[in-house]
């Protein structure tokens, strides 16, 4: 059931996306475990739009731990309430 899991995937392994910043049109490389990342070039913050996806269900599925495993539902959830 756990592997079934539309988000997991992305939780367990990582990947990562190239996005332009929006201040600078610099490309910014981002992973889909991170909230946010600054620009190299001019500083600005990006955001992960797939990020706040996933933490979402951290916070309500009752499998979360199991689905993704202790260590980094702990972590993920430490970000979430920071």
């Amino acid at each position: 059931m756990f592997d079934k899991c539309p988000g997991a995937a992305h939780i367990r392994t990582p990947t990562i996306k190239i996005k332009k910043c929006p201040e600078c049109g610099e490309e910014v490389e981002i992973f889909s475990d991170e909230m946010q990342v600054k620009c190299s070039n001019c500083g600005f913050i990006v955001y992960n739009i797939v990020y706040n996806d996933l933490q979402s269900c951290m916070q309500w599925c009752k499998y979360a731990e199991k689905c993704v495993g202790e260590e980094l539902y702990k972590k993920l959830r430490k970000r979430s309430d920071e």
